[in-house]
């Protein structure tokens, strides 16, 4: 890179050309371009989040099942209501889901009554007393000993420990029996009489078992309600994100723009020497960043045509805003040029075709220099 800059004089060091009495200016100017590279920084975390999002949310819609259309058009009609109330429905419908679920659990009291009152109960009413039997094996056959008083402590329990759910109560009455039935043999009393009062057990709670599921699917039907709201929050949030970015955006560029404007006309008169040194390095550049140093003549000057076939460039008839931004580019492509070339072992930047016409506009511009140098010597 050193060897490519350094034949090309006036481009090892491309500075502003601001006059170094103007320090102060010039600091400010740095100043200006740290607080916009800072504001862009924090823009582009927020655009990488907003990013996120949508990517997370069109997975979790590719994934999940289609709904109907009906489904769908009840979707886009939806309310979309705001964070708190989305706090105060949860709580609410919390509160109600486990006013029935007590409900539930009460009814099923009832089946239990009927299964302790049973004459055969007894054995299953406390826990086994293992010490007492002497039944030393007890713990290495059982690895969650359960008896109905156990069970009807939980449900009474008020500290927030008992039962949230009747299944849960369910599962430790099956426990009970299915206990007794593994520890005992299987033509003992014990475990004839675990036998039978689980199967009318099972009997009484296929009965009851379509109020569970009724409420089951309720509870269910809610919670995708309420999480369908919360991801319209998120989008609704993610949305006007997505606006502020966007105006953001449009601020940061703006101000970029001024300040190029600014640096551009703080910039010194380019000297004679300077403006051929320019056009010795544009005619180093590649064919695609000989097109960009054209299309930035043309933004200034719109008679330039800078894709036409046969292109004729004035270094002295550009304004000194045009040279200095083609300086600007000119010292980026050529760094850039200058690493890339050494990564990838000097390879050809361009075809044929390429060549041709960049050999085209490097000898328009050397002949019109040649002009210049003739006329000003006469």
């Amino acid at each position: 890179m050193e060897q490519v800059m350094a034949s090309i004089p006036g481009f090892e060091n491309a500075e502003m050309g601001i006059s170094k009495n103007n320090s102060a200016e010039v600091e400010q100017l740095k100043c200006h371009v740290d607080e916009i590279f800072q504001k862009v920084d924090e823009l582009e975390q927020k655009v990488n989040e907003v990013e996120q999002f949508y990517l997370s949310t069109s997975k979790k819609q590719q994934s999940s099942s289609k709904g109907s259309s009906f489904g769908k058009e009840r979707d886009k009609e939806r309310h979309v209501p705001s964070i708190k109330k989305q706090h105060q429905d949860a709580s609410r419908r919390e509160a109600a889901g486990a006013k029935r679920m007590q409900e539930l659990m009460r009814q099923f009291g009832t089946i239990l009554r009927q299964i302790t009152q049973h004459k055969w109960a007894w054995p299953f009413m406390q826990p086994v007393d293992v010490k007492g039997l002497g039944l030393h094996d007890y713990y290495e056959v059982i690895e969650k000993p359960m008896d109905f008083s156990t069970i009807k402590n939980q449900m009474e329990a008020k500290d927030g420990t008992g039962y949230k759910n009747v299944r849960h109560i369910c599962a430790d009455v099956r426990l009970v029996f299915n206990n007794a039935m593994k520890y005992n043999d299987e033509g003992s009393d014990v475990h004839l009489m675990a036998k039978t009062l689980l199967e009318k057990f099972e009997e009484k709670w296929q009965l009851f078992l379509p109020k569970v599921t009724e409420e089951e699917k309720r509870r269910d039907e809610e919670e995708a309600e309420a999480q369908l709201d919360m991801q319209l929050v998120r989008e609704a949030a993610h949305a006007k994100m997505v606006r502020d970015l966007s105006n953001e955006l449009y601020e940061a560029d703006m101000h970029l723009e001024q300040l190029r404007e600014t640096v551009v006309q703080k910039c010194r008169k380019m000297s004679t020497e300077e403006k051929r040194n320019l056009g010795t390095a544009i005619a180093r550049l590649s064919m695609e960043d000989l097109n960009k140093a054209l299309e930035i003549i043309a933004q200034s000057n719109p008679a330039f045509q800078a894709m036409a076939e046969e292109v004729e460039i004035d270094i002295d008839a550009q304004s000194e805003s045009t040279l200095w931004r083609l300086k600007f580019f000119v010292k980026d492509a050529l760094e850039s040029r200058g690493k890339s070339a050494m990564s990838t072992g000097g390879n050809n930047y361009n075809n044929n075709n390429n060549n041709k016409r960049k050999k085209e506009i490097c000898d328009a511009i050397a002949k019109m220099a040649k002009k210049k140098s003739k006329k000003s010597s006469s």
